[in-house]
């Protein structure tokens, strides 16, 4: 996956949505920053984050998504906004 360059926009964003790290930090692993978007972001905010991760970005981010961050309502938004319906099954814990 392309890395999401940290500007004034983009830093905005991870600050709101992953507000415990810095925006670098945040935007650092582009995987696990989009699995947070696709959870919290706005419409708006998803808007500005398309213009750096194109439709092939956005099914590998679901593809490798970390278990626990996306909740099951934006995982079936998000799969079916990147194309894939039904949405496969939600990324389990491995204990």
């Amino acid at each position: 996956m392309r890395e999401i360059p940290l500007t004034p926009e983009t830093s905005r964003i991870a600050r709101r949505i992953i507000w415990f790290e810095r925006s670098s930090a945040a935007l650092s692993d582009p995987v696990r920053f989009m699995a947070y978007a696709m959870a919290r972001a706005t419409h708006e905010d998803m808007q500005v984050l398309r213009r750096y991760v194109p439709l092939e970005d956005l099914v590998e981010a679901l593809d490798r998504a970390p278990p626990g961050i996306i909740d099951a309502r934006s995982w079936a938004y998000s799969n079916l906004i990147a194309g894939r319906y039904p949405a496969p099954p939600l990324p389990k814990r491995q204990l």
